[in-house]
């Protein structure tokens, strides 16, 4: 291990027991999966199981501090490759290999605690992190009111473009949200079309692209 791993693991460590220190926090949150979370039993039925394994998570801190480390106007995004279905209550997600991409202007103990705050939200889910990514984030919620409208960019690796759900993405005509959010600590989720959602990147064995999927969360976390 490398004397800059070494730091990075001894300041994720500081920060795991400094956890109780931490203050509020919020900001704007996306979810996408590669399965439909908002959906009929036609639809559900047919892709648990087979499909949803993958999900990518980002967070956009607007303000707060997270074990006592200042962490406004910084983005995290975790892609996850799980065992399961994600979401599936009969089936076991766990082990899930985890991606963490940290934001680029953030310094050392920022990416740490990043990766820490993120894992504080997600019961588990994103414990066994396979490589640290370091890149630009863009993280973008539409400026002109229209709910369900985001974007994210974390350089080539990931990439999330959302759309509010109309009247012409009902199918099954009983549709709802099928599956909540992985993340805790949400004040608002809304489900949302995932027009374009990929993931890219070379630590979870493969790639994947999902276009008009009615895969997405968006909402906002205050704690």
């Amino acid at each position: 291990m490398n004397a800059k791993r070494i730091l990075f693991a001894l300041a994720l460590a500081i920060l795991t027991l400094a956890a109780p220190a931490m203050a509020q926090i919020r900001g704007d949150y996306i979810e996408v999966r590669t399965a439909d979370v908002y959906t009929g039993p036609c639809f559900a039925n047919g892709e648990v199981g087979l499909t949803g394994h993958d999900a990518v998570l980002a967070w956009r801190i607007e303000k707060g501090i997270w074990a006592g480390v200042e962490l406004g106007g910084l983005s995290v995004v975790a892609v996850v490759h799980a065992s399961a279905t994600l979401g599936d209550s009969y089936s076991n997600p766990l082990p899930a290999k985890v991606v963490m991409i940290v934001d680029v202007v953030a310094s050392q103990t920022q990416r740490a605690a990043l990766i820490h705050f993120a894992q504080a939200q997600t019961a588990g889910l994103l414990k066994d992190v396979v490589a640290v990514e370091v890149s630009p984030i863009r993280f973008a919620v539409d400026v002109n009111g229209r709910h369900g409208y985001t974007t994210l960019e974390a350089g080539n690796l990931a990439r999330i473009s959302t759309r509010t759900i109309t009247m012409g993405d009902s199918i099954c005509h009983n549709e709802e949200v099928f599956y909540q959010p992985l993340a805790d600590g949400l004040m608002h989720a809304m489900p949302a079309v995932a027009v374009n959602a990929s993931y890219q990147g070379n630590h979870l064995g493969g790639t994947w692209k999902e276009f008009e999927r009615r895969g997405a969360f968006v909402g906002t976390f205050s704690q």
